[in-house]
């Protein structure tokens, strides 16, 4: 065994949980070899230890309180993923023992670089190669210290070509002098957290510090390969917008709680964020996205995830606050308008599940499919929006500040949030919250009769709306107009019928329900165009090719593999109309020329009149024909179809696509606009002179007691 650092002693956590357990690791690394050594240094107690190490990994000397032990290899454990099964340890303890020094290697599987982004979310190995190398914190590489929460010091070897971190404060760093010489770095994790993730690769180091106020500079680097990092300005601008993302988290929640954030280059198409880092796919650095919203997310998780843990327990809300205060308050920072197309692309995702696919907010815990993000980053923040409308900015602002002041370094839940926002707001919020984290539902709302009275002193306006059951209470906004004239007034629906009464000094033409989609609900079929996201999570997925050479039925099974989350059964062109009828879902795969000719024989549109102008541009289109349910793709060749294979999926909310290569180069919905509800005047319609508050509901056929809409503009 080569030579690897001793490690010193024990932590105890500086933040947090005082006296909670802390690791100390040494480690050596070569990507080459794939060659893992490790000495490790926990505190323990009893009269045994069980701890997990991936398969790969044997250990071959443990000592405690002055004791060589003998650990015995009790229990191989598989797991989803085969090449992430591990193997349990037990070790006996001596009377006595308060430490364990463990010492281990194996030979690391090889970094998978095919691996696509779902193969990523659902599990990775500890993996290794010159190109990169990853050992997630989930995949058993280290022993997990007994107790919910841990800190830790890491000390790193690899060879001098390679540079390698961990999450934490960047203690020393020794760079080679020589040839032969290895890269060298300690890094130190005082705050309670529950897992270490390491990174390798041959990474240029960029590095920016940043001057802060009663606080050690804010350490900002950049680990990139040559060929990214040589991009014009890319670095120098990851690490100016980290800095500025950092400033504004800070003012909004409280002062950023390490002294590094680093971005690394991942060789996987990952885009995960750790404490003080976030690892990225190299082949998005690139991408102008990445750093207007992708960047500013996994930086929030600084705060949420990572600063204040959720407990898995209760339910994942990280995501879905992190979504809603970055990826969404950008959008609301360009316009009002990009701010209303991403909560209808919530919606629009949602109402592409499956009715059986409609989780529970309180069951999310991460995303591994389509239904996991609909609702655990979309129905989550859209949440978070309707609690803002609820107690209002300024309540929920001090929410946000008092849970982290609460909460941070610990693991906090649904509830622990709730009695954030109610202190804040002095609102009763838990019958809001029990709702729709427990609630299975899209709920459905039909505006079904609007009427206007002309009294004295102005006009009554009642609504009639019916809500699918079971019926939830919902608090919907309604758009009122005459000619350019436009209110809205909130509405409380609490029964599977109400009957709302509006006074106004105008007379109403016409309406529109919740058009700025505000509420968590069901959209309208004229507000919901066909999207690739009712293909991606279909429940029995079908597909079809038609023309082209073995190649290409080749790349078209490739397709269909990666784009469906389910496996997909494959059809003959004959069998397509049945399906269709059947409303299963259908993915039809072919070159131009025969796409059209499959098209006329099952009898929908040709590529020319669906997609226009775009109908002959590109490599290849993609596009749903809602009369299908179909979803068509024509591809040049077998080239044009696999270059599209890894891309599509990442599209779910577009209706169509036009590609050049793997690159999309044209997309859109199809139109869709919130119906609009003319509004009739009562048969016998006059001037009164009695008040508006005469008029009884009695003559009304209802379920509910009439409501009193909320003023609010």
């Amino acid at each position: 065994m080569k030579r690897v650092w001793i490690a010193g002693a024990l932590l105890l956590l500086a933040a947090g949980v005082e006296g909670a357990p802390g690791l100390d690791l040494a480690v050596t690394l070569d990507p080459g070899t794939r060659r893992l050594e490790v000495v490790a240094e926990l505190p323990v107690s009893g009269r045994s230890f069980e701890f997990e190490l991936h398969e790969s990994l044997t250990v071959s000397e443990a000592t405690a309180a002055g004791h060589t032990l003998l650990p015995a290899d009790a229990t191989s454990r598989r797991r989803g993923d085969p090449h992430a099964n591990t193997r349990l340890w037990r070790i006996a303890l001596p009377a006595g023992a308060t430490g364990l020094r463990l010492t281990y290697a194996g030979t690391l599987p090889a970094t998978e670089l095919s691996r696509d982004h779902r193969q990523v979310l659902l599990g990775l190995p500890p993996m290794a190669a010159p190109e990169g190398s990853f050992l997630p914190a989930g995949s058993a590489w280290y022993p997990q210290p007994s107790g919910a929460l841990f800190g830790y010091r890491v000390r790193l070897s690899v060879p001098g070509e390679q540079r390698a971190l961990v999450a934490g404060r960047l203690l020393d760093e020794r760079l080679p002098t020589s040839a032969g010489d290895r890269y060298r770095a300690e890094f130190e994790f005082p705050q309670p957290t529950d897992g270490i993730d390491l990174m390798a690769g041959p990474w240029r180091v960029r590095e920016r510090l940043v001057a802060r106020e009663g606080a050690p500079a804010l350490r900002l680097r950049s680990y990139f390969p040559a060929d990214i990092d040589d991009e014009p300005g890319l670095a120098e601008g990851y690490l100016a917008d980290s800095e500025r993302y950092i400033a504004r988290y800070s003012r909004l929640i409280g002062a950023y709680p390490y002294d590094a954030f680093s971005i690394v280059a991942s060789p996987l198409p990952t885009g995960f964020g750790m404490p003080t880092l976030t690892y990225l796919g190299v082949e998005v650095l690139r991408l102008p996205f990445i750093r207007a919203t992708s960047l500013g997310h996994e930086i929030l998780h600084n705060w949420w995830g990572n600063g204040v843990h959720a407990d898995a327990r209760g339910g994942n809300w990280s995501e879905g606050l992190t979504t809603f205060l970055a990826d969404y308050a950008y959008s609301e920072d360009r316009s009002a308008a990009a701010g209303r197309d991403m909560r209808l692309g919530w919606l629009r995702d949602a109402a592409a599940l499956p009715a059986a696919d409609q989780p529970a907010l309180h069951d999310f815990r991460s995303r591994r499919h389509g239904a996991d993000e609909a609702i655990g980053y979309g129905k989550a923040a859209m949440l978070f929006l309707m609690l803002r409308d609820r107690i209002g900015e300024a309540a929920f602002r001090q929410g946000l500040r008092d849970f982290w002041q609460a909460q941070r370094f610990r693991r906090a839940n649904w509830d622990d949030l709730r009695r954030a926002f109610e202190r804040a707001s002095g609102a009763d919020l838990r019958a809001f919250f029990a709702q729709w984290l427990n609630s299975r539902q899209l709920p459905e709302v039909a505006l079904v009769d609007a009427v206007v009275s002309r009294y004295a002193t102005g006009y009554r306006l009642r609504l009639t709306l019916r809500q699918e059951s079971p019926p939830l209470a919902l608090r919907l906004p309604v758009e009122i107009a005459a000619g350019e004239r436009r209110v809205v007034r909130w509405v409380e629906l609490d029964g599977a019928r109400t009957l709302a009464e509006i006074d106004l000094d105008f007379r109403p033409e016409r309406l529109r329900l919740d058009p700025e989609a505000r509420v968590w609900r069901r959209l309208d079929v004229a507000e919901r165009p066909p999207i690739l996201r009712r293909w991606v999570g279909a429940p029995k997925p079908r597909w079809v090719v038609v023309g082209g050479d073995a190649a290409f039925r080749e790349a078209a099974q490739i397709v269909a593999g990666r784009f469906f989350e389910r496996p997909a059964t494959p059809l003959g062109l004959p069998d397509v109309k049945a399906a269709l009828a059947a409303d299963e879902s259908v993915l039809l795969i072919g070159t131009p020329s025969e796409i059209d000719v499959a098209l006329a024989v099952i009898g929908l549109p040709k590529q020319a009149e669906a997609l226009g102008e775009n109908g002959g541009r590109g490599s290849a289109r993609v596009w749903t024909i809602a009369s299908g349910p179909l979803l068509a793709v024509a591809a040049a060749d077998a080239a044009a179809l696999v270059a599209l294979a890894r891309p599509l999926p990442h599209y779910g909310g577009q209706s169509w696509l036009v590609f050049d290569g793997g690159r999309v180069i044209e997309r859109g919905l199809w139109p869709a606009q919130a119906p609009v509800i003319s509004v009739r005047s009562e048969k016998h319609d006059q001037d009164r002179s009695n008040s508006p508050a005469s008029w009884s509901p009695k003559a009304c056929v209802s379920t509910s007691h009439p409501s009193r809409a909320s003023s609010e503009q």
